[in-house]
């Protein structure tokens, strides 16, 4: 094992290269959760298959030779309202100027600014080669995911003393908060761990506590019921899942409760009161785009598929697809009524800040261009879009009102 002067390098130089946490935790450490098998059987994965990768399990089955694990956490927040304030806010500031057509749709935070992905692969190859240069002509080999294999990063997170995983299963660090992109490096350098380790003590017995306490505002909050009890979320019916990874329609149960989501939900993240005092990212990337602060659904609905591949080049919402992001915009044109829809949504974060003069802005209705252009989605050959289309145009109030 490598000697503790090492391991301060380690976290040093990944500090340097703009991550606000670093920790290291041994290979072995890393097993699944004692309720994975569980949570896979009821189902709560959804379509999402790679979950049910038997290395999730054991990451030395991927990597073998792996015998220290580093992770890296960047703070993405930044000092812009939160998802549900910056749509509201959007719509009062340009309500003259927007009319009928101010409707607005609400991203999650962490995709306003560069892929994340690019950018945090950029921070570890760069550790990567630094250890190289530290530690040469010794041979090592190392592998670096960014929500690209099969580790739970989280988990691993946790047990290199990043923080504690929240009841909405969130990883929360004290000072910062669960705005965090996490990044793994697997190594077959053993590094010495980064939590003191007495009496043969395991990553799990010393690892940070749990502060959550008898906090529920993240369960309360959620509009869909996702979290099923604390610190289990039924990912089938989160509204990042549905607006991200589901190829498929939407459920109708969940139709009205996604609100204006059109891409990810930060709402369990809103509520939380370890966000309160969350500081803004320091990392220019994560700047926010200023078109996907609060887009306009009228807009969103317009992009053709050319427009989507430029308009979010390097940005996380390519996941979503362009049939995935434009029926999740049908979904956020059938929802905008105003008021009443971003009260269902909101619900949660309004109690939370009860007496704090925060309140829902009621928006525009629904202008003849939305439907035309609803009417226009509801003819698609893509029966995907034409569906989700046709079920907005059947939510809007009658055409006079």
């Amino acid at each position: 094992m490598r000697p503790q002067s090492d391991t301060g390098w380690l976290i040093a130089q990944a500090e340097s290269l703009g991550f606000d946490l670093c920790g290291i935790v041994p290979a072995f450490d890393l097993t699944a959760p004692a309720h994975r098998d569980e949570w896979l059987a009821r189902g709560y994965a959804g379509q999402m298959a790679y979950l049910h990768d038997a290395r999730r399990a054991d990451p030395l089955q991927a990597f073998p030779e792996a015998r220290s694990v580093i992770v890296c956490a960047i703070n993405y927040n930044t000092a812009h309202p939160y998802s549900t304030e910056a749509a509201a806010t959007a719509a009062a500031a340009s309500g003259a100027e927007a009319g009928a057509s101010g409707a607005k749709a609400w991203l999650s935070r962490y995709a306003w600014g560069d892929d994340y992905h690019t950018v945090i692969t950029a921070k570890l190859e760069a550790l990567i080669a630094a250890m190289t240069e530290k530690f040469a002509p010794e041979q090592f080999s190392s592998r670096s995911y960014v929500d690209t294999g099969p580790v739970s990063e989280r988990l691993a997170a946790r047990q290199a003393g990043l923080g504690w995983l929240a009841k909405n299963t969130c990883l929360i660090n004290e000072d910062i908060g669960s705005w965090l992109f996490l990044g793994v490096v697997l190594t077959s350098l053993e590094f010495t761990p980064s939590l003191p380790r007495e009496n043969g003590a395991t990553a799990a017995s010393v690892a940070p506590p749990d502060l959550c306490g008898h906090c529920t505002l993240c369960i309360d909050a959620c509009p869909t019921g996702a979290l099923v009890e604390p610190y289990v979320l039924d990912a089938s019916r989160c509204i990042s899942y549905l607006t991200i990874e589901l190829r498929d329609a939407i459920p109708g149960e969940f139709r009205a409760a996604m609100g204006r989501h059109v891409f990810g939900c930060d709402i369990c993240q809103d509520v939380c009161p370890w966000n309160r005092q969350a500081p803004a990212t320091q990392e220019p990337a994560f700047a926010p785009r200023k078109h996907l602060l609060a887009p306009e659904v009228e807009w969103l609905l317009s992009l053709t598929e050319d427009d989507f591949r430029r308009v979010f080049s390097n940005s996380p919402v390519r996941r979503a697809k362009y049939r995935g992001l434009i029926r999740n915009a049908c979904i956020a044109a059938g929802n905008a009524r105003g008021k009443r829809a971003l009260d269902d949504v909101t619900r949660g974060k309004r109690a939370a800040e009860e007496g704090s003069g925060k309140r829902a802005t009621d928006e525009a209705s629904t202008s003849p261009s939305l439907r035309a252009r609803l009417a226009q989605l509801a003819a698609s050959p893509d029966p995907l879009i034409a569906e989700h289309a046709q079920w907005a145009l059947a939510q809007l109030p009658p055409a006079h009102v």
